[in-house]
């Protein structure tokens, strides 16, 4: 039997290159708190984590608001030097309790976490009005916050998973995105001309990445009959070409959890395919733990 899908703090696995710094003592527990899930105390953090990155999101888009910032902008500086204050102890606490301290700090991870406190640090640095913009894009910067949330959700493993098995194809498939566009660019600079807006190579070869992709932004429109029947068959590549990276993809994201299922496998019984969301063996009834394979 399985039960509903649990929630994402129970739906993550722990990196298997994460290992704590100690086997014992109150490094070892804050590291279980810090980046388990098997624990209430783990999962009541992550929790807590999670509705503070939502809440500094929050903060700086409002912040972004001139009248809200006019208002509110006192409180909102100081709402956003708690959420600094947290992610920053949370941040030192990784490195801490974990035996590869640089190794994390390099991670995926680490980096995202490095970037959740970092602008607003270097913008006590960055003051003067010739650096007001420097100040403005520090501030932007915060919203990648919501990068700390990918760690919550076990389908994101799985995601990035099939996107890295499908790198080859996905390049091969922009080499010929790039080469058809140059093509029906540089084609359409002769054919139709600077007269008629396409004024160079690069400018038609923007309007064949629009027209291919079948936005069409109308900026630029081709004048001749032959231009006209040249972008009636790039619409149709166009909408042909969009499923192919859709195709692979899936194909790729299939095979992930069709492997995952395959490889989740019951202590107690030794059943095998088992649903990623699954909690329970579907023969036994015992508790499934983490996926392994």
């Amino acid at each position: 039997m399985s039960a509903a899908r649990p929630p994402p703090t129970q739906a993550r696995r722990r990196d298997p290159h994460l290992q704590p710094a100690a086997a014992t003592g109150w490094r070892r527990r804050v590291f279980e708190i810090v980046f388990g899930t098997d624990t209430a105390a783990g999962r009541a953090f992550d929790t807590a984590l999670i509705v503070a990155i939502v809440a500094s999101v929050i903060v700086t888009m409002l912040d972004s608001v001139a009248a809200v910032h006019a208002r509110y902008g006192a409180l909102l500086r100081i709402a956003e030097w708690i959420f600094v204050i947290l992610f920053a102890v949370e941040y030192v606490l990784r490195l801490v309790v974990v035996s590869r301290p640089l190794r994390y700090a390099r991670s995926f991870f680490g980096l995202v976490d490095l970037l959740a406190i970092l602008p607003t640090l270097v913008s006590l640095v960055l003051t003067g009005t010739e650096q007001l913009i420097g100040i403005r894009a520090l501030r932007i910067l915060r919203v990648f916050r919501v990068l700390k949330l990918v760690r919550y959700v076990g389908a994101a493993e799985q995601m990035r998973d099939a996107l890295v098995r499908s790198r080859r194809k996905i390049f091969v498939f922009i080499a010929t995105m790039l080469v058809l566009i140059s093509v029906f660019g540089a084609i359409m600079y002769l054919v139709e001309g600077p007269e008629n807006g396409f004024t160079s190579i690069p400018r038609a070869m923007y309007w064949a990445t629009v027209t291919i992709a079948t936005v069409g932004f109308g900026d630029m429109t081709p004048a001749t009959g032959i231009g006209q029947f040249i972008t009636s068959i790039m619409i149709l590549i166009g909408y042909g070409i969009i499923a192919v990276p859709t195709g692979i993809y899936a194909a790729e994201l299939s095979s992930t959890i069709t492997h995952a299922r395959l490889h989740r496998q019951c202590t107690a019984c030794g059943t095998r395919g088992h649903d990623a969301e699954a909690r329970f063996c579907r023969q036994c009834g015992a508790a499934l733990g983490e996926q392994t394979g």
